[in-house]
């Protein structure tokens, strides 16, 4: 089993419960975490043998550009489509964090973590 990690991934986006958060959008940071068999692309040097993070990526922001009330849809939409589309990830972390958050208090960012394996 081995680990592909994309950490950091920078997102400008639209969620959230408020009407004001739907026009005026907000910073996001995702965090994701995919594991599968990377021994036989080990061997090959072959992209088509790993799971591709550029895909990974991708899905990331698109799903990202779809509003959601909720940080935990947003997730989910995530994991969902990476199982659908990367046979390889046998399972996969999401974390999805909310820069500077509208919650009436001095709070870095709020984030929400959901897994799903096959």
């Amino acid at each position: 089993m081995g680990v592909i990690k994309l950490k950091n991934i920078k997102v400008f986006a639209y969620h959230g419960c408020l009407d004001e958060e739907g026009k005026i959008g907000s910073d996001y940071r995702v965090d994701l975490k995919v594991y599968g068999d990377l021994s036989h692309s080990a061997k090959t040097d072959k992209l088509a043998d790993t799971i591709d993070y550029v895909h990974l990526n991708k899905i990331v922001k698109e799903e990202m550009a779809i509003r959601s009330k909720l940080l935990e849809n947003v997730a989910e939409r995530i994991l969902k489509r990476i199982l659908e589309e990367l046979i390889m990830v046998q399972k996969a972390k999401v974390e999805v964090s909310k820069i500077n958050p509208p919650i009436g208090g001095n709070v870095a960012m709020v984030t929400v973590c959901r897994t799903k394996s096959r």
